[in-house]
């Protein structure tokens, strides 16, 4: 490794731990923005504002009559969470922090924004740069699109780092990666009153508990194995707290994750079937609402293949084979790029433990920075300028 990218990733590791300490929530990304589009300003790369805190950078303007014109996404929003780790780039923001590495992705995407404009000469081809807003559930690479972010592009490539993986083992297959979700709403109506007197009542809670319990059998007893399918619910809610009453009604909220678009609208239609018809069998009813959020992220075969060759002319074929489970049950919004254009997305692995590493999502995450340069060699090697 040279002195010049040696530099180079110091300097992204300081730009990754600045954003991890000063997050932004879906859509509130405004900070973040500006510390964006002013790294790029001090490139000298163009930019242009998408979808409000949204940016998209650009280079290789003299290749721009060339294809494929290529797309590297990261994301930037954090996530509603305390973080309890006491590092010295800890968030500075209460109830706020990257607990998902969008720190990392976009400090690694402004790494290698800065390796192809040393190098922009020698693209063989345009790239642009997209870093994207509100992907925790808030559809930002949809509203990216709408305004614009794909116009001209040929392929996108995106990438998540993920901490339960062994370190530099990547997941990129040709068809599903990730799946779909959606999000449901539960209302059990029944009649409240003196817990003492239970039969001058209709249990909500007795009704809301044989719902939970039915509808999670859709998983073991109503759909085949091999059809990938996580459903959960996660939050039950009256409308009392207190111990001598049995509430009007009861609030269930829960998750479903899919592999297989073509089984979502079967699985809502069991979600309320069951919940309604356990309902009546409480003498109670049941309101089900199904919010659809992110469908399955499906790569496509031919970028796949050309991110795994260049991650084994990187790391060797060795680094190909992940001790995971594919698909992963996650779910990422870059499925809405994917079914504009042909592209593909990578799954990284950050764990250099022995033991269990903190998941996503947990108040003690952090990003491995050593990632960082691994994927900065993967973004140049992509674009046709390999780091040496």
């Amino acid at each position: 490794m040279t002195n010049c990218t040696t530099k180079l990733f110091e300097n992204a590791v300081e730009s990754r731990k600045f954003l991890h300490a000063h997050p932004e929530l879906s859509w509130q990304e405004f900070n973040t923005a500006d510390y964006i589009r002013q790294q790029l300003d001090e490139l000298d790369i163009p930019w242009e504002a998408c979808a409000e805190t949204g940016t998209i950078g650009r280079l290789g303007q003299n290749a721009f009559n060339q294809t494929p014109h290529i797309a590297l996404r990261a994301d930037i929003d954090a996530l509603p969470i305390h973080e309890d780790n006491q590092c010295d780039w800890k968030s500075t923001k209460s109830g706020t922090m990257h607990a998902c590495g969008h720190d990392g992705h976009t400090a690694t995407l402004l790494a290698a924004a800065k390796w192809l404009k040393q190098n922009e000469a020698q693209l063989p081809q345009p790239v642009s740069l997209i870093f994207q807003p509100a992907e925790e559930g808030g559809h930002g690479a949809k509203k990216m699109i709408e305004a614009g972010a794909l116009k001209g592009i040929d392929v996108i490539y995106g990438w998540h780092n993920w901490p339960t993986m062994s370190f530099g083992q990547m997941a990129c297959p040709d068809s599903v990666v990730m799946c779909g979700n959606g999000t449901f709403n539960i209302t059990v109506k029944g009649l409240g009153g003196h817990a003492s007197q239970p039969e001058n009542c209709r249990d909500p809670i007795l009704a809301a508990s044989a719902i939970t319990l039915a509808i999670q059998q859709i998983v073991s007893r109503l759909n085949t194995p091999q059809n990938p399918l996580v459903l959960a619910v996660t939050g039950i809610q009256s409308d009392t707290n207190a111990a001598t009453v049995t509430p009007n009604s009861v609030s269930l909220q829960g998750s479903f994750r899919i592999a297989n678009e073509r089984s979502r609208a079967h699985l809502v239609e069991q979600i309320k079937s069951i919940s309604q018809l356990t309902a009546q069998a409480y003498q109670t009813s049941a309101e089900v609402v199904v919010s659809p959020r992110y469908q399955a992220t499906v790569n496509h075969a031919k970028p796949a293949q050309t991110v795994r060759e260049a991650w084994a002319s990187e790391f060797g074929k060795d680094k190909l084979n992940p001790e995971m489970n594919l698909p992963a049950m996650a779910s990422e919004d870059f499925s809405y790029y994917l079914q504009h254009i042909p592209g593909a997305f990578a799954l990284i692995g950050g764990n250099e433990n022995n033991g269990p590493a903190a998941p996503l999502h947990n108040p003690n995450y952090d990003f491995n920075d050593k990632l960082i340069p691994l994927v900065c060699r993967l973004f140049a090697r992509l674009t046709g300028v390999a780091i040496p």
